[in-house]
């Protein structure tokens, strides 16, 4: 019997997928109740949670994609690609109304140049100081530092080593589940209560995953307008990563 469940879910390998990632928001969601009050939400939960998994799997294949590596999960490597975030990330920006988007203005693009240069100098200087001191590593770790995203794509165009690129994307990730964590707490310290400083917010912070579950905390009404900006976030700091900030930290430290 259980041979034949087996089999049935190998080959409907993305809805096994869907129904895995679907559970585990579930007890993620009952956790950020009734174990830390709402005090952090559910989503920074469920990404501990798929590291954890991630790692479990990496270890018992000896594979470089996590769960995805055992045949019965082999959904998630599909669910979890770039296609399908995609067209998440696209998908949340159609509630966007533009009256609203245009209200931020001049402030908006300011938090985007803000939010991509400021966190690059955070991560390139505490690379310096464990001791990468070449352009390209402190680049491709600075680059993590604005998204998880913007450092694999940086590392990829100025020839980092593949240790490098992840700690790129260990970085952009612990920044992510800082902005999930700490955003409902500083909601009202931040003004975070209207489309305007939901996207200079979303600027500034910069990481999408981060932002969209920070605000979904605070304001559900929020997330579009955080996502919009943050994924332009992203798309800028693709561009700025391997070109404008690469040769300014080369001109630095040679």
């Amino acid at each position: 019997m259980w041979e034949l469940i087996e089999k049935a879910l190998e080959h409907n390998g993305l809805i096994t997928a869907f129904a895995v990632v679907g559970g585990i928001m579930w007890v993620s969601v009952l956790l950020s109740k009734y174990l830390t009050f709402g005090r952090v939400h559910g989503s920074a939960i469920a990404i501990v949670i798929g590291l954890v998994l991630a790692w479990v799997g990496g270890t018992i294949t000896g594979g470089q994609k996590g769960l995805a590596d055992l045949a019965l999960f082999s959904g998630i490597g599909l669910m979890g690609g770039a296609m399908l975030r995609d067209f998440a990330i696209v998908a949340t920006a159609f509630e966007v109304q533009a009256t609203e988007a245009r209200k931020a203005g001049m402030i908006g693009a300011v938090s985007l140049l803000l939010g991509t240069v400021l966190p690059f100098i955070v991560g390139a200087s505490v690379a310096w100081a464990f001791g990468y001191r070449d352009a390209v590593s402190m680049t491709t770790i600075g680059a993590g530092a604005v998204t998880y995203i913007v450092g694999p794509v940086t590392g990829a165009a100025i020839g980092a080593s593949s240790d490098v690129m992840a700690l790129s994307i260990a970085t952009g990730l612990i920044k992510a589940i800082l902005v999930m964590v700490f955003t409902p707490v500083s909601a009202r310290l931040l003004a975070l209560d209207n489309p305007r400083s939901a996207m200079v917010f979303g600027g500034l912070a910069g990481t999408v995953s981060g932002v969209t579950a920070g605000l979904a905390a605070t304001d559900r009404r929020l997330v579009p307008y955080g996502a919009l900006t943050a994924t332009f976030h992203t798309g800028l700091g693709c561009l700025m990563g391997p070109s404008v900030l690469y040769f300014c930290v080369r001109g630095l430290v040679g």
